[in-house]
């Protein structure tokens, strides 16, 4: 059979010929299937590439039981996501280990309570493979939604929700946030800082809290004046650096459990007319380039690889849908990993 003419759209048929193998081989390595030697995959493969062949979703769907798209669910609203660059890494980091496996990115978030029966119903409809699922808050119904469709899913972030291993295998990925936060500690000790404030983050995010245990770990005696509460949003470290200044105005130094509320406290204290790092130093958490390196003076923080955890949530998820495409419904699931932090010097401690 000739090569497809130019323009025309090239069938399985033609790939066959133009490889001089059989259609169902052709359909084998298109579509995912096995039994295939590898030769014989190599010159399949070639032949896709030259003709320029578009493998049919639906006859794929049919040998590997998969859609090629995975749902990622992010637990904020929109505003949210688009003003806060860690979602901008993280999803970054997610779309392109989804493309180096094929498969697409369907971007989901919450923008209130009525959201969760479209969420719902989208997963539990069969048009994904898999849920990756991050941002989320201890009283979010996400779990209980994913636990209640079965959809295959790893979680962004270690889980804090009431229940949340009970019967239950749950793979997440996070970053050391309680290790990261002692080093920081302990980093503005070291400079001699006596009166370390904190600035936490939402009481309903794991994240926050092991920060805010971190700092504990370190300052024993730390009383609830040092201590403000943020929610992860610039405004709120500026808010929450105007309470501390007005509750300990001796104090020398400020651990902010993110970049940017570490931004919203910098700003703060120039408009007081505080120096940094002179008068108070300063520590952010995530290192945030387009942040921390944007700050004047730049800002020292701990740095957690939020692109390559993306990268890693997909690699859980593809663990598990390979297992249970092997042994359908296996029910292993594949460890959960916490990411190294890293202090990063810069001038604002």
């Amino acid at each position: 059979m000739p090569d497809p003419a130019p323009g025309s759209r090239p069938t399985l048929e033609a790939v066959a010929a133009h490889a001089g193998v059989s259609r169902a081989t052709v359909s084998r390595v298109v579509n995912g299937g096995a039994g295939v030697r590898q030769p014989l995959v190599d010159k399949v493969r070639r032949a896709v590439e030259e003709l320029g062949y578009i493998p049919n979703h639906a006859a794929r769907t049919l040998v590997t039981r998969r859609n090629g798209a995975v749902a990622v669910i992010i637990a904020e609203p929109e505003f949210r996501v688009f003003s806060d660059p860690f979602f901008e890494q993280q999803v970054r980091g997610i779309s392109r280990e989804l493309t180096a496996h094929d498969s697409q990115l369907v971007l989901l978030w919450v923008e209130g309570p009525g959201d969760y029966d479209r969420i719902g119903r989208y997963l539990g409809g069969g048009h994904v493979d898999g849920a990756l699922a991050f941002s989320v808050h201890n009283d979010d119904e996400l779990p209980a939604i994913i636990r209640r469709v079965q959809v295959p899913a790893v979680f962004g972030g270690r889980p804090g929700w009431p229940g949340a291993t009970a019967g239950l295998a749950v793979p997440y990925v996070d970053a050391d946030n309680r290790g990261g936060a002692r080093e920081a500690v302990r980093h503005l000790l070291a400079l001699g800082r006596e009166r370390v404030a904190h600035i936490a983050g939402p009481r309903d995010q794991t994240s926050a809290m092991d920060r805010m245990d971190g700092y504990q770990d370190v300052l024993l005696d730390a009383g609830p004046g040092l201590i403000a509460q943020g929610d992860f949003t610039e405004e709120s470290g500026a808010r929450a650096m105007a309470e501390l200044l007005e509750r300990r105005p001796d104090l020398d130094a400020v651990f902010a459990a993110n970049d940017l509320m570490a931004s919203g406290a910098l700003r703060v204290l120039r408009e007081r007319g505080l120096r940094v790092p002179e008068d108070v130093a300063l520590v952010g958490f995530d290192d945030m380039t387009s942040i921390a390196e944007a700050t004047d003076p730049p800002l020292t923080t701990v740095r957690q690889d939020i692109e390559g955890m993306g990268r890693l949530m997909v690699r859980l998820l593809m663990r598990v849908l390979n297992a249970q495409e092997a042994e359908p419904g296996a029910g292993s699931a594949p460890g959960s990993v916490i990411t190294p932090t890293e202090l990063v010097r810069r001038a604002s401690a």
